[in-house]
């Protein structure tokens, strides 16, 4: 796994930790949150990624 993708699964886990710490969240309906989040990070980080590559 590269370090991108590791960056983005901590921050992700962060995230949620912290919408269900707050109650927008409940642990029933992680696996629908989760992956929907994730995408988001996901997509932001390999997006900073490439523009500072450039």
């Amino acid at each position: 796994m590269d370090k991108a993708k590791k960056e983005a699964i901590q921050v992700t886990k962060e995230i949620v930790v912290k919408f269900i710490e707050t109650g927008r969240v409940s642990p029933s309906n992680i696996s629908e949150v989760f992956p929907a989040v994730f995408e988001v990070v996901s997509s932001t980080v390999c997006k900073d990624e490439t523009e500072t590559e450039e």
